[in-house]
């Protein structure tokens, strides 16, 4: 790829970046799903604590009730009462921001919300106002608390099992994403760790190769050319002379025909077409499908070179 005056990346650094960054987002998104997995599990255990909270609240209200009947009336602690189950009630259905609560979203759930509906507005209208409770008889309240209370039963367990059903559902993707997990860190071994150390011990293969010419062929043919040079100083017959310099080309030839012959040891593995090199064709050929790469300035080493404009 050629931008202003960047460096080009040939296929291999290019499709191996690819795949690093791939494997960089889907870490990312593991992680992702696992972190809304756990704020799913907290608001889940919070509405059923909210839940159960109501039972209790409903029992409060009706202690208040009779202590404001019988005894001493506190009727603005009976209210707060009455205004907390209420509004609670409301919130369990349509959710809250705030607390992190959604919006409920299970019909069976929602008709016994729809069943306490009644019992509740009953409460409220008999008991929100403080010239008006007076007049209501105790065994009505409690038959109508008995009855919310007996509804709310049936809801906290109905969301307890829903939360048991969520908790196994998340599960089952933790365990599946951990194993997504585990084929993504062989498939990064094998596909890009692998192939980068072997090209690395190839490498070093080459050097040692070249490094034993340069100490043993290379020196042989010098020292040869280095002995035929003093002959030819201390030569005086023509003929001879001839001769030695015939000997001294040959001498370089056969040092061309060495270099040569290094040049093809590091040249030679690097055409040679490896298995993972098919997943970076395909890689590199949906790139260039797309016009998301440049097809002029592609080729196939695994070299960088510098480009301007």
């Amino acid at each position: 790829m050629k931008i202003g005056k960047f460096e080009i990346f040939k296929k291999g650094f290019r499709a191996y970046y690819l795949l690093v960054v791939s494997i960089i987002v889907l870490t990312i998104a593991i992680q992702t799903i696992i972190q809304y997995s756990l704020n799913r599990q907290r608001s889940t255990a919070l509405v059923v604590n909210l839940a159960a909270n109501q039972r209790t609240l409903s029992q409060r209200l009706l202690n208040e009730f009779y202590s404001c009947k019988f005894h001493n009336c506190d009727f603005a602690e009976m209210k707060l009462s009455l205004n907390k189950l209420y509004q609670m009630n409301q919130i369990l259905q349509t959710g809250d921001e705030g607390l992190g609560i959604e919006a409920m979203d299970n019909k069976e759930i929602l008709d016994n919300f729809t069943k306490l509906e009644p019992h509740l507005m009953w409460l409220y209208s008999k008991l929100g106002s403080f010239n008006n409770f007076e007049q209501v008889a105790f065994n009505d309240i409690r038959y109508r608390v008995d009855r919310f209370t007996e509804i709310m039963n049936t809801v906290v367990t109905q969301l307890q099992k829903k939360s048991e059903e969520d908790i196994r559902t998340m599960m089952i993707i933790e365990v599946e994403l951990a194993i997504f997990s585990v084929f993504i860190v062989i498939f990064e071994i094998f596909f890009i760790v692998n192939p980068i150390i072997n090209r690395i011990m190839g490498q070093k293969k080459k050097l040692a190769e070249i490094a034993w010419h340069q100490s043993h062929v290379f020196a042989s043919h010098m020292k040869n050319i280095r002995d035929l040079e003093y002959v030819l100083k201390v030569e005086k017959v023509p003929e001879r002379q001839r001769e030695i310099l015939g000997f001294i080309s040959e001498e370089l030839d056969q040092l061309n025909e060495v270099s040569s012959n290094m040049v093809r040891a590091l040249e030679k593995n690097d055409k040679k077409q490896k298995p993972h090199h098919l997943l970076i064709n395909k890689v590199e050929d949906l790139l260039q499908k797309y016009n998301l790469v440049p097809t002029n300035y592609i080729s196939d080493d695994d070299k960088v070179h510098s480009a301007k404009l």
